[in-house]
């Protein structure tokens, strides 16, 4: 699989990342990559239309037969060797464009979470897929609520996130690096911090969740 430059991924996930088994973790560094990306295309700002743009080029690959691909694209080649249908990554980019609404409603944002968590849920084997879903719905709401700021919009997804008692679902260990970020992202908004690893006690948290899974 073609090795990325490992600075494209924020350092929570990269932590979290290196807690995958070795067999899951060019799978998931993969989702985390794409995920990252197409983020990446809303914090560009400018026009929304631009974004929308942008975000319909990778609707219509992962739509596409992967042989049908161009190539030169290095997170195109890595998601030639994805182990699920790449159409399955397509509620990812919708969830993502949902964001670029003039407003953020409850339902747009419920939409965002529930993408990036069917994304996850693919790499799932069928019939197992409700704990992990949950966990990547639990992180989604969670890392939106700690990027949006302070407005209402924040607030909203902040409400959402911490909406019921965190998650200790112990997850498959092809997992462990969405326990990891669950379990980060929902310690720091509860203790208010912009940071998910805002200082050793995070990382002491981390390392024992990607050893034993809680």
């Amino acid at each position: 699989m073609t090795q990325p430059d490992p600075h494209q991924l924020p350092l929570a996930q990269r932590l979290a990342l290196s807690y995958a088994p070795r067999v899951a973790r060019p799978s998931v560094q993969t989702l985390m990559l794409l995920d990252n990306r197409l983020a990446a295309i809303l914090r560009a700002g400018g026009e929304p239309v631009i974004a929308q743009i942008k975000l319909a080029w990778w609707r219509d690959r992962l739509s596409e037969n992967p042989n049908t691909w161009p190539t030169g694209e290095p997170l195109l080649e890595r998601l030639r060797q994805w182990p699920a249908d790449p159409a399955q990554l397509l509620p990812l980019v919708n969830g993502w464009e949902g964001l670029l609404a003039e407003e953020l409603t409850m339902a747009a944002i419920e939409d965002f979470a529930q993408g990036r968590a069917l994304a996850w849920a693919a790499l799932v084997p069928a019939g197992q897929a409700d704990a992990v879903t949950a966990a990547a719905r639990a992180w989604a709401l969670a890392d939106l609520a700690l990027n949006l700021g302070n407005g209402d919009e924040a607030g909203a997804a902040r409400r959402l996130a911490l909406a019921g008692r965190p998650q200790t679902t112990r997850l498959p260990r092809a997992f462990r690096p969405l326990a990891v970020l669950r379990a980060l992202s929902r310690r720091a908004l509860e203790r208010g911090s912009a940071e998910v690893l805002d200082g050793p006690l995070a990382g002491l948290i981390a390392l024992r969740i990607g050893l034993t899974g809680r």
